[in-house]
């Protein structure tokens, strides 16, 4: 069985929850502009408030779309982890193993001197897909530093 050359990982119901979670925010902050004008609590709502519902609710979306994507580029040189705002990339002789520990949302690459970095792109909830991610990364790093 031969090692892939390269392998790309994101996570899938992640990009799913924060899809509906962000198109409800966005959903929600629109009615509610929609309904400041018409309501009748003694304050003055202009269409600049509305607009700045409306702005909030796209805000709000896509800081929520930023959780989902995360992603993990391997290969037989090293790994790129992109997780919310930060990409980093480690050659496979950086990393000691990949992990997933009990009970942990992601998996994470152990480094040196008992630091790790997360990997949010598997996550605990995609389930197999998760495990068969972690095993094919632990693949690629056997099979570079020949551990």
């Amino acid at each position: 069985m031969s090692v892939a050359t390269s392998l790309v990982i994101r996570p899938r119901r992640a990009m799913i929850m924060c899809s509906v979670l962000a198109v409800a925010l966005l959903a929600v902050f629109v009615v509610v502009a929609v309904l400041l004008r018409n309501g009748d609590t003694g304050v003055r709502f202009q269409r600049s408030d509305q607009a700045a519902m409306v702005g909030i609710g796209i805000l709000l979306a896509c800081g929520v779309m930023l959780f989902a994507i995360a992603r993990v580029r391997a290969d037989a040189e090293g790994i790129e982890v992109r997780n919310v705002l930060i990409t980093r990339r480690f050659a496979w002789s950086e990393v000691l193993s990949v992990s997933f520990p009990d009970g942990a949302s992601w998996a994470r690459l152990e480094l040196p001197d008992d630091e790790y970095h997360a990997v949010m792109a598997v996550q605990a909830v995609d389930r197999d897909r998760a495990v068969e991610a972690v095993r094919a990364l632990r693949k690629l790093h056997r099979a570079a530093t020949g551990a």
